[in-house]
């Protein structure tokens, strides 16, 4: 409850008042014995569905299947996830400061007649982590999602009235974490509402040679849109790229030209731009996270993979913004539009080349994965060097680009790395 929060003034902030009385905890385990009478297989179902992976895994998965379904960029999937993962963080640090500063007893442990289906978590009950998350997740959805808000609200009663069913928390537990978690919600939607996202560009294309030449060009405001740990969205822009009429950008394109593209490499270009790049570039990374939160057993300590999210999607977020400033400042041409007989592998994405998105995103997030399961960063690395590389192979960017994208990811992971190293997590 003492980690430094994202938008809370403190874990103690929105402390709760005392848990119920002796009398009032007896007459709740009655009223969980009542409940657990009426168990059922489809109740057992969804116990096991939301005690899988720490309390905010199933409402992420919920989150980026959203997302594909409503068929978002990037850029708004990101920064849908980023809102979500620091609204469950800073909840679970605000429900650890009053569940140590009550050391409330789960129900079984005050009466060993009450059977649970999980085992009891090794922490105090008081308030549900799982029903501040619930309250979070579902405010946050119905935030970003309106047209879908009553379900986001339905499923949240399903995942606490799951912890009752267990027999692992009181229905005052309940009702502290939702309370909690409305409250946390709150600040995190103000502060979407704050960040610039719903802005309007009201802009034109360059008609400069050498410059991007496209219509309707993906959010070239999202290069403007608040950060988390950038002070800046412009604070790692990277220097101007070569000039289209350069011995370095002939060199550049020649390398393009002249690349021999193999079954292998069609592949792998393939693969990063239609299964984890493009609009899947926000399932293919949260992925990995939630494999290796899995893999280091992280899963059953609610407040590390809290925190473990909350890097991470704050970095893959301020990548973006970083790199989307970067392109609307360059208006940087693609290949194609540097040499018209130049033929890519597939369409090109509808933003300016300069510099490469998977080189900004996939190395901020190898980087911020690495830092937090450090057996594996080299291996997480090498994913994100293919991921950049694999633009070349395809024929949708440049060297430089390349160069550059890379240096920004990793520049807004060593800044996050920096920033995670104080708080006390």
């Amino acid at each position: 409850g003492s980690w430094k929060t994202w938008l809370l003034t403190s874990g103690s902030q929105f402390r709760r008042k005392a848990p119920p009385d002796q009398a009032a905890t007896q007459a709740e385990i009655k009223q969980l014995k009542d409940m657990i009478a009426q168990r059922t297989p489809a109740a057992l179902d969804q116990i096991a569905f939301w005690n899988s992976g720490a309390p905010g895994y199933q409402w992420t998965e919920l989150l980026i299947n959203q997302s594909l379904k409503n068929n978002l960029g990037f850029n708004l999937a990101s920064r849908h996830l980023a809102l979500l993962q620091v609204g469950i963080y800073d909840g679970m640090i605000a429900a650890w400061d009053s569940k140590y500063t009550f050391n409330r007893p789960r129900p079984s442990e005050l009466d060993a007649s009450l059977t649970t289906v999980i085992p009891n978590p090794r922490y105090p009950g008081y308030p549900s982590e799982y029903a501040v998350t619930a309250a979070v997740a579902a405010d946050i959805l119905a935030y970003v999602f309106p047209d879908e808000a009553k379900s986001f609200q339905d499923k949240a009663q399903e995942a606490v009235k799951s912890r009752l069913l267990a027999g692992v928390e009181y229905p005052s537990d309940i009702e502290a974490g939702l309370e909690l978690g409305h409250l946390v919600a709150a600040l995190v939607i103000d502060r979407g509402k704050a960040d610039g996202s719903d802005a309007k560009w009201t802009g034109a294309v360059p008609t400069e040679a050498g410059k991007w030449n496209g219509t309707n060009p993906v959010q070239p405001l999202a290069g403007t849109w608040k950060t988390w740990i950038l002070s800046t969205p412009n604070e790692f822009r990277p220097g101007p790229p070569p000039a289209f009429d350069s011995a370095q950008e002939l060199a550049e394109l020649n390398e393009l030209k002249n690349f021999q593209r193999t079954p292998k490499s069609n592949a792998d270009a393939f693969f990063w731009e239609y299964a984890g790049g493009g609009t899947r570039i926000f399932q293919y990374w949260p992925g990995q996270l939630h494999k290796k939160l899995f893999e280091y057993r992280l899963d059953s300590n609610p407040v590390q993979a809290a925190r473990a999210s909350a890097l991470f999607s704050t970095v893959f977020y301020d990548a973006g913004v970083g790199c989307w400033e970067a392109k609307y400042f360059y208006w940087a041409a693609r290949p194609f539009m540097v040499d018209k007989e130049f033929k890519p592998l597939f369409t090109t994405p509808n933003h300016p080349s300069y510099p490469a998105a998977h080189g900004c995103v996939s190395t901020g997030a190898a980087d911020i994965l690495g830092y937090i399961f450090p057996r594996d960063a080299k291996a997480l690395d090498a994913i994100a060097a293919e991921a950049a590389e694999a633009r070349m192979w395809g024929g949708i960017h440049f060297r430089s680009d390349i160069i550059a994208g890379r240096t920004l990811g990793h520049n807004v992971a060593g800044k996050a790395i920096e920033k995670a190293k104080k708080d006390n997590g």
